[in-house]
C-alpha cells in the first residue's frame, strides 16, 4: 500500500487567524463553567456538541469530503487556544485529531474516501483505547471470517464519550495470526463496557476510564489495517507528542493570563514595597517578566514544529525514518520545554497572586493540577535522552508508540 497524504502544503495566515478564532469562541464558552465542570467529573458530552456544532471536529478532513479541510499546525494551535481554558476537553480533541488522523496516515487509500464521509456526516468524535503499556487486546478469529475482540485497556481517552473507539489488539488465529491491528468500532457495539474509573488530580473530565471488551463481534472491515513501521504512517505518534506541547503550552497561557487577572484586581500592597498596587510592586512584576518570556519562548519553538510536522506530511509515502526521527526528536524538545515551562508558571503564579489566590473558590489550582496529571503520560526524561543522544551521537529512537 502507497500511502497518501490529503495535507498538502502549508497553512496560510488566513487559514490559523479563521481557526483561531473559532477557538477563541469556544474556549470562551468553556471558560464560564470550567471549574464547576471539573468539580463535577463528568464526561463531557456537551462540551463536546460545542465542539461539534462549530467546526472543530471535522476541522482535519479533507474538504472533498466535507471536512474543515485545515493542516495539522492549525489543529495543534487549536488544542493550544482551548487548553487555555479547558485543558480536558482539549485532550479529547487532540486524540480525536490524532485518532481520526489515522484514516489519512494508515488506511488503505481505497477504503479512505468513505471513512471520511462517514466521520463527516456523524461529526464523530474518535475516543481510543489503545494504551501500549498495558496488555494488549485480543482479536481471536473465528471460522466465518468474523473476529472477537476481549480484553481491558485503561486511560482510554475519549472513549466513553466518543461516537467510534479506535483499538489496538493482537491477533490470535487466522491469515493475521499474531499481528497487531487497528479496529474501528461502535461506541455502542455489544459488549463493550466502559468503567468510568477515571479519578485523577487533574485533566477529570477527559473521559480517560477503562474499558472492557467482552466477546465483542468484530467485522473483518472493522479492521483498519495494521500497526507498522512504514514511516508516514507512523506520524502519528510524534503528532500526538506535539498535541502534547501545545496541550502543556495552552495550559501555562491560561494559568499566566488568570494570574494577570487576580493580580490586577488584589488591592493595597506589601508594606515594605515602596508602592501602592501590588500590580505595581517590582518583585510581582519581574516574575511575570520571567514566566511570560519562557512561555513565549516556548510558543516560538511550537510554531516552528507544527509547520515541520506539515512538511513532512506532505510527502506522504516519500516520508522516510530519517525524515520521521529528525521530526520525532525536534518534537521530543518542545515536549521538555514545555513540560517544564508550565509545570513551573502554574506553580509560581501563586506566588504573585497571593494567599486569596489559594481559596478552592477562586480556582487557580486548576492549571496546576491539570498540567501535573497529564505530563505524567510519558517519561520527559526520556525525551531528553532522545534529543541528547541525536545532538552528539547523530542516534534517532526505533519507533514505536512512544517515540
Amino acid at each position: 500500500m502507497m500511502a497518501r497524504s490529503f495535507w498538502t502544503g502549508q497553512a496560510t495566515p488566513e487559514e490559523l487567524s479563521r481557526w483561531e478564532a473559532v477557538a477563541d469562541e469556544a474556549a470562551e464558552t468553556l471558560a464560564v463553567d470550567a471549574l464547576e465542570r471539573d468539580r463535577a467529573n463528568l464526561d463531557p458530552h456537551r462540551e463536546l456538541q460545542h465542539l461539534r456544532d462549530v467546526g472543530l471536529v471535522n476541522l482535519l478532513d479533507p474538504a472533498e469530503f466535507g471536512g474543515g479541510g485545515a493542516h495539522w499546525e492549525t489543529a495543534f494551535r487549536a488544542i493550544r487556544v482551548l487548553s487555555r481554558a479547558d485543558a480536558s476537553v482539549a485532550q479529547v480533541l487532540a486524540y480525536h485529531y490524532i485518532n481520526s488522523g489515522n484514516i489519512g496516515f494508515a488506511v488503505d487509500p481505497a477504503r479512505q474516501p468513505e471513512l471520511y464521509r462517514r466521520t463527516v456526516a456523524g461529526r464523530w468524535v474518535w475516543g481510543d483505547s489503545v494504551n501500549p503499556v498495558d496488555p494488549d487486546l485480543t482479536l481471536t478469529a473465528l471460522d466465518d471470517g468474523s473476529y472477537r475482540l476481549d480484553g481491558t485497556k485503561r486511560f482510554s481517552t475519549g472513549a466513553s464519550v466518543g461516537d467510534v473507539v479506535l483499538a489496538s489488539a493482537t491477533v490470535a488465529g487466522g491469515p493475521l495470526d499474531g499481528r497487531p491491528v487497528f479496529v474501528l468500532l461502535d461506541h455502542d457495539r455489544a459488549g463493550i463496557r466502559y468503567h468510568g474509573d477515571w479519578d485523577a488530580l487533574g485533566q477529570r473530565l477527559s473521559a480517560s476510564g477503562s474499558v472492557t471488551f467482552e466477546q465483542v463481534a468484530v467485522a473483518a472491515s472493522d479492521i483498519l489495517g495494521e500497526l507498522s513501521d512504514e514511516p508516514f504512517s507512523t506520524l502519528i505518534t510524534p503528532g500526538i507528542q506535539l498535541a502534547f506541547g501545545n496541550l502543556y503550552l495552552g495550559i501555562a497561557q491560561g494559568a499566566l493570563r488568570k494570574a494577570r487577572e487576580l493580580t490586577l484586581a488584589r488591592n493595597n500592597s506589601w508594606f515594605l514595597s515602596g508602592v501602592d498596587r501590588y500590580a505595581e510592586d517590582p518583585f510581582v512584576l519581574r516574575v511575570f517578566g520571567e514566566l511570560l518570556s519562557k512561555v513565549e519562548a516556548v510558543e516560538a519553538l511550537a510554531d516552528a514544529v507544527g509547520r515541520e510536522f506539515d512538511a513532512v506530511v506532505a510527502k506522504g509515502a516519500e516520508v522516510t525514518a530519517e525524515d520521521r526521527g529528525v521530526l520525532a526528536q525536534r518534537i521530543a524538545r518542545l515536549k521538555v520545554v514545555s513540560t517544564e515551562v508550565s509545570i513551573e508558571v502554574t506553580t509560581r503564579v501563586f506566588e504573585v497572586t497571593g494567599s486569596s489566590s489559594a481559596k478552592a473558590s477562586v480556582g487557580l489550582d486548576l492549571w496546576w493540577r491539570n498540567v501535573r496529571t497529564h505530563t505524567l503520560h510519558d517519561p520527559v526524561d526520556y525525551k531528553k535522552l532522545e534529543v541528547g543522544a541525536y545532538y552528539v551521537n547523530g542516534d534517532l529512537q526505533p519507533i514505536s508508540l512512544y517515540t
